[in-house]
């Protein structure tokens, strides 16, 4: 059987469970509501140091509701980094455009919060420090960003580590420090580029059910670049698979899986179903 067209529906039993009315996304969209961004046929080209023209993304589009959690899947080297970037106006399109809260980027700077594959903590500064420093660096206020360093110190799992340093901590718990601080300035966007890569399979899952439980509980829209597919499935709204490079859209799939979810609906039939349809889509490119 042939894989279905971009944006075509695949036959994927639909969950009954609905969302516990406590556990709605603070931020989530009414239905109708314009996205928080807009990605509208955006390109991205590269030139090399000899001239030649390097195409790393061929006309994407794309939208993120506000309070969505989307995730970007695709190839080594496809320019997964690279859309996350230009969908947080850290590096601009070669054509298209991106729209933030229906106002066309360069108008309108989002307020950012960023977590990258490695937690980058300062060494020589505390737990509650470093997740104090975009407070510092953006020059909010100090006493509010103090407490809010403190609940968001909570809310990821280290009360009570607010006076160690990074290298008292495991992996797992500096990449939570890493969350937190990007937390810190109250962003109304999260990205996350690979932020569990550097972690054994072990650790990694549990940061993966621990970040559903912060987004749940805080409403932040994340968008979230992984390479492994069960991640995905298990962590996102949506999936928006990319082909090699020059990266185009393959699939835009909506994960109509009940929340909260637990490990253990990695074995669920429907989650089997999803995560063979985007390994069968990456797979046929691969061939081509």
């Amino acid at each position: 059987m042939g894989e279905p067209a971009q944006g075509q529906a695949f036959d994927m039993p639909r969950g009954d469970a609905k969302r516990p009315a406590a556990e709605v996304l603070p931020y989530a969209a009414a239905a109708g509501a314009p996205p928080l961004i807009q990605v509208q046929d955006i390109a991205k080209r590269y030139e090399s140091r000899s001239g030649d023209s390097i195409d790393a993304i061929e006309k994407i589009s794309l939208d993120v509701p506000r309070g969505g959690f989307i995730s970007l899947v695709g190839p080594s080297g496809c320019g997964k980094s690279t859309l996350l970037k230009m969908m947080g106006r850290l590096l601009p399109p070669s054509s298209g455009r991106i729209v933030y809260r229906g106002i066309r980027q360069g108008e309108i700077k989002p307020r950012l919060g960023v977590v990258f594959q490695e937690s980058l903590l300062l060494p020589w500064r505390t737990i509650l420090d470093n997740i104090l420093l975009p407070i510092e660096v953006m020059r909010l206020d100090a006493a509010a960003g103090l407490d809010r360093a403190r609940k968001l110190l909570a809310t990821v799992g280290l009360e009570g580590f607010e006076k160690k340093y990074p290298f008292e901590l495991s992996g797992g718990m500096q990449q939570r420090a890493a969350i937190a601080r990007a937390l810190a300035p109250e962003p109304e966007l999260l990205l996350m580029d690979e932020p569990f890569g550097a972690l054994d399979a072990l650790t990694r899952e549990q940061m993966a059910e621990e970040l559903q439980t912060i987004w749940m509980r805080t409403g932040k829209t994340i968008v979230f670049v992984t390479h492994s597919i069960s991640e995905a499935v298990y962590l996102s709204d949506r999936v928006v698979v990319l082909s090699g490079r020059p990266s185009r859209l393959l699939d835009d799939i909506e994960i109509d899986l009940p929340r909260p979810r637990s490990l253990d609906m990695m074995t669920d039939p429907r989650f089997g179903t999803y995560a063979t349809h985007i390994r069968r889509l990456l797979s046929a490119k691969r061939e081509m």
